[in-house]
């Protein structure tokens, strides 16, 4: 109970205190490219339940017909604005509503899409067995993510492969070491790691 207490708190400050940052989000994302402010999608929650995660739209408005659900390298379809939401993190921010409804936590593994759940629901078993998160080891370990997928020559293959296996291994790894200091330090190397670029 403490975690929920404690994701309900911090959510509600945090878009409290960073309103006007997620105000000039929504305005810069409105202004340089057609399209909605946010981009839902459907992702694999806790106990296999469904929810709609919401961020701000990184990509131009047809991007699903551009190409698939992996986003790699100088990825065409990221606009301008969408590049540096990306690269502050700022797009994830409306997760903080996510987290508000129970759907997500502060801390936690990230959520997948029902594709990749299903290839490896034996893990995804035990890994959803608590909320999924809005940070979490996986990434630490992965803030570039996008760049490593693009020195790929099958970046879709090489996630499904690679990387989604390891990430799959630090998610059980958090599910079996879980605390409120886990989390803490997390968080604390998240932001560290916005801020200095590493984490």
């Amino acid at each position: 109970m403490l975690k929920r207490a404690f994701d309900i708190v911090a959510a509600a400050l945090g878009l409290m205190v960073l309103a006007p940052i997620l105000t000039a989000a929504a305005v810069a994302v409105k202004l340089s490219s057609r399209g909605p402010v946010l981009f839902r999608q459907e992702r694999i929650g806790r106990a296999f339940r469904p929810f709609v995660m919401v961020k701000f739209r990184s990509m131009v408005r047809d991007a699903p017909q551009r190409g698939g659900p992996i986003t790699f390298g100088n990825d065409a379809r990221i606009t301008r604005v969408g590049r540096l939401l990306r690269k502050t993190k700022i797009d994830e921010l409306p997760q903080l509503f996510n987290v508000l409804k129970g759907e997500m936590s502060l801390v936690g593994p990230r959520p997948e899409v029902r594709q990749y759940v299903d290839l490896f629901r034996q893990d995804y078993a035990e890994i959803l067995r608590v909320r999924p998160g809005i940070t979490d080891l996986a990434s630490l370990r992965y803030r570039d993510e996008a760049a490593l997928l693009g020195q790929a020559e099958n970046p879709a293959e090489q996630y499904a492969s690679r990387i989604l296996p390891e990430k799959i291994k630090l998610a059980k790894q958090y599910v079996a070491d879980s605390s409120f200091l886990l989390d803490l330090s997390i968080l604390v190397k998240t932001f560290f790691g916005l801020f200095h670029g590493r984490a």
